[in-house]
């Protein structure tokens, strides 16, 4: 199992297998996040009863958070490799295939995403979940509220559809390359699930972009 870690074909398998995971968690995140718009009083059913502090969540909580450590920790270190050998050339392609913008900045998106997961993590995650689990004054447990009272501010809503437009950037190519690096490389195939990959990661995006939009301008007390 040590390739995995040593060699840079296990790093990638590793990197694919992780970013796979996420987008599961992805669309699972854009699925609850629109249960906002039509019912305040489910979404804090699903985030306090279900998603609260109980075991499972926890449990839940720390494997989602290791696979988001091992995807950045991996993205990190296949950078410097690929930089390491390829000098000034960050893609060396031998086919005529043009690059895209976001293959050639995935890191930079990658840079640009974790600092808007810090920040989310700190005006969600850590006022719920992690102030009931460790008992500190002052945990939420008016989820719908929370979301509302976050989203009232305009600077924060633009700061979100940024980190949704660089997610999107993000999986475009993430997709369709982590099949790649875990073995589905069939020519054929590999066409159309880059548009399979083209059209979940729209949907996920569009899910997320759409949320702070409609609460900001109150759309969903209208659905509510």
């Amino acid at each position: 199992m040590s390739w995995l870690i040593k060699s840079s074909i296990g790093r990638k398998f590793v990197q694919s297998i992780s970013g796979l995971f996420l987008i599961l968690f992805l669309l699972f995140h854009m699925s609850m996040n629109l249960v906002l718009l039509f019912n305040y009083e489910t979404y804090d059913f699903l985030a306090n009863e279900i998603l609260g502090a109980n075991w499972w969540a926890i449990v839940g909580t720390g494997v989602i958070a290791a696979g988001f450590v091992i995807h950045i920790i991996w993205g990190i270190i296949l950078t410097i490799q690929n930089r390491k050998a390829r000098g000034k050339e960050r893609y060396e392609s031998s086919s005529k295939t043009k690059t895209t913008w976001s293959s050639q900045n995935m890191f930079v998106l990658g840079l640009f995403l974790l600092l808007f997961l810090i920040a989310h993590l700190f005006q969600f995650w850590y006022q719920m979940q992690f102030k009931e689990l460790f008992m500190i004054e002052g945990a939420r447990h008016d989820s719908a509220q929370l979301v509302a009272e976050v989203f009232s501010n305009i600077w924060v809503v633009i700061f979100y559809e940024l980190a949704f437009i660089a997610l999107w950037f993000h999986l475009m190519h993430g997709f369709w390359s982590a099949l790649h690096s875990a073995g589905v490389n069939n020519g054929v195939w590999m066409k159309r699930l880059k548009v399979l990959g083209n059209v979940i990661s729209t949907i996920i995006c569009l899910g997320f972009f759409i949320v702070p939009i409609a609460i900001y301008l109150g759309y969903s007390n209208l659905l509510g």
